[in-house]
C-alpha cells in the first residue's frame, strides 16, 4: 500500500466517522474506500466497523450529557444492542465473500432507501412512550432494536438511521436526546462486532490503521462542528454517496 492510498484512506474514514455523527450513513464511504483499496468484502467490512467505532467513541462525548433515558427503558435497548452486535458479527464471519460481495448490493439499496425515506417515519412523533411506557412497549422495542443490532453487526450502513426511526416511533421528540441514545446503541453494537473481529483476526491493519486515524478525527470534529453545517445538505451529500455505491457494487456483482 502507497502513502497516497493511505492519505484516502484516511479522509474516508474522517468523512464516514463526520457523516455518521450528524446524519448517519458512514458505511457508505468507509466500506467502499476499503474494497477500493484491495482489501476483500468481508475483512473490508470488519474494518470499517472497527474503524467507525473508533469514530463513535470520538464523538460520543458531545452528546453524553444529554442522555436522559429512564434506565428501565434504556437497559433492555443496550442489552439488546449488544447480543445483537454479537450476533450479527458471526453471521458476518461466517459469510463466504462472494455471497456477501452479491449480497452487498442490496444491502446498500435497503439502507438507501431507510436513509431517503426513514424521516417520513421520523416525522410521526408521540410524547407517550418517554413519558409513560408500558412493559410490552419496552418489550417491543427491545425486540425491533435486536433485530437492528444484528443488522449493524452484519453490515451497519443506515443503521444510526434505523435507531432514529425507532426512537421517533417510542415517542422521543428531542433529536439532541434521540442522537445520545443513537450513538451509545451504536457504540455498543459496534464495540461488540469490532471485539469479535480483533478476536477472529479479521481487521486488516495497515489499511485499517489509515482509516482509524482519520476516523478519531472525523467523528470527533462532527461532533463538535458538523451539526453546524445544514441538514438538507449534509443528507444530499450522504444520499448522493450513497447511491452512486449502491449502482457501481449492483453492477461489479452482477454486470
Amino acid at each position: 500500500m502507497n502513502l497516497s492510498t493511505g492519505i484516502f484512506l484516511f479522509f474516508a474514514g474522517a468523512l464516514g466517522a463526520a457523516i455518521n455523527s450528524v446524519a448517519g450513513g458512514g458505511g457508505f464511504v468507509a466500506l467502499p474506500a476499503l474494497m477500493f483499496a484491495g482489501v476483500n468484502p468481508i475483512a473490508a467490512n470488519a474494518t470499517q466497523t472497527m474503524a467507525l467505532f473508533m469514530g463513535i467513541t470520538a464523538s460520543g462525548g458531545s452528546y453524553l450529557q444529554r442522555l436522559s433515558t429512564p434506565w428501565r427503558i434504556f437497559g433492555p435497548l443496550l442489552v439488546a444492542s449488544f447480543a445483537g452486535g454479537l450476533v450479527g458479527g458471526i453471521l458476518l464471519l461466517r459469510t463466504p465473500a462472494a455471497l456477501f460481495l452479491n449480497i452487498l448490493p442490496w444491502l446498500l439499496l435497503s439502507a438507501m432507501l431507510l436513509f431517503l425515506f426513514g424521516g417520513k417515519v421520523i416525522g410521526k412523533r408521540s410524547n407517550a412512550f418517554h413519558r409513560d411506557a408500558t412493559l410490552i412497549a419496552i418489550a417491543g422495542a427491545t425486540l425491533f432494536e435486536l433485530f437492528v443490532s444484528i443488522y449493524g453487526g452484519y453490515f451497519g450502513g443506515g443503521l444510526g438511521i434505523m435507531n432514529l426511526a425507532m426512537l421517533a416511533m417510542l415517542g422521543l421528540d428531542d433529536i439532541h436526546d434521540m442522537n445520545a441514545i443513537k450513538t451509545v446503541l451504536g457504540a455498543a453494537i459496534n464495540g461488540v462486532a469490532t471485539a469479535l473481529f480483533l478476536l477472529k483476526g479479521a481487521i486488516i491493519w495497515r489499511e485499517g490503521l489509515w482509516m482509524m486515524a482519520g476516523a478519531v478525527c472525523g467523528g470527533w470534529l462532527g461532533a463538535h462542528y458538523a451539526q453546524k453545517l445544514p441538514p438538507v445538505l449534509v443528507r444530499r451529500f450522504v444520499s448522493i454517496i450513497g447511491i452512486s455505491m449502491t449502482i457501481y457494487f449492483f453492477w461489479r456483482a452482477y454486470a
